[in-house]
């Protein structure tokens, strides 16, 4: 797997002692993925070039463009993908926005979105999923990151690695929306920092928790706490902070 993710390149370390030697240092392969929809081009995303697919599908649902019902077929060719949905008045206004610059992270236009599962997770299974916080990937470059799909049992159901936290994020709900997996019972475990972007992906996904190892901004707490979203964080096999709705936490 890693060759799919990496490339080594010569490198030359040299020591504050003066020590100079030759290696290979191996890093992060990153590619530009072109996305459409119904033909019209939707995004350029940065992102590691594997799971073009998955990381599509879930571009449009984390964005808000469509939902994974109104997606009729998805094509891909190398690392262009057009995704032919029904036609969609929400697609058309948030082309428009993208188009004139305008769009970003702002709470005006995302007041409908909420997490409407009841769903509990107990301590134990988000103090499990900690074990899925690291991958050989990230070990050799450093330079990458995780999302993963827990069950409630503390279960590894769906996991994806890219060079972007959003990225990351995209690919595991673009996997499940492709292989139907019900992510409301779920919660999404991220090594990324959480900001208003980041929540409002998994709000509109459906998700009703994220667990981080890393910090929340303010942005991301106050959308997690409009949108009925669990919010964790600083994660790690002893603690966790609750940041928001603490009533998902069981």
């Amino acid at each position: 797997m890693p060759d799919r993710y990496t490339k080594n390149y010569p490198i030359t370390t040299i020591q504050r002692d003066g020590t100079v030697f030759s290696s290979e240092h191996t890093v992060a392969k990153e590619g530009s993925i072109e996305l459409s929809v119904n033909g019209t081009r939707a995004a350029s995303i940065l992102a590691s070039p594997t799971c073009v697919r998955e990381l599509a599908v879930g571009y449009a649902i984390c964005e808000g463009i469509v939902g994974s019902d109104e997606i009729l077929d998805v094509r891909v060719d190398g690392m262009e993908v057009d995704i032919h949905i029904r036609s969609s008045d929400d697609f058309e206004m948030w082309h428009e926005l993208r188009s004139s610059g305008c769009i970003g992270i702002k709470w005006q236009g995302n007041e409908n979105i909420n997490v409407s599962s009841d769903a509990v997770f107990p301590v134990s299974s988000i103090f499990s999923g900690t074990k899925f916080l690291e991958s050989d990937v990230y070990f050799m470059t450093r330079g990458t990151h995780l999302a993963t799909l827990v069950s409630q049992g503390g279960e590894l159901v769906a996991q994806a690695i890219d060079i972007g936290r959003h990225n990351a994020i995209d690919k595991v709900i673009g996997y499940a929306a492709l292989n139907n997996l019900d992510v409301s019972q779920l919660y999404l475990l991220s090594t990324g920092r959480q900001s208003a972007g980041m929540v409002l992906k998994a709000a509109r996904a459906g998700v009703p928790l994220i667990v981080t190892k890393s910090a929340p901004f303010d942005s991301g707490i106050d959308a997690a706490e409009k949108t009925g979203v669990g919010l964790v964080g600083f994660v790690s096999n002893t603690k966790m902070i609750v940041f928001a709705n603490k009533w998902r936490i069981g």
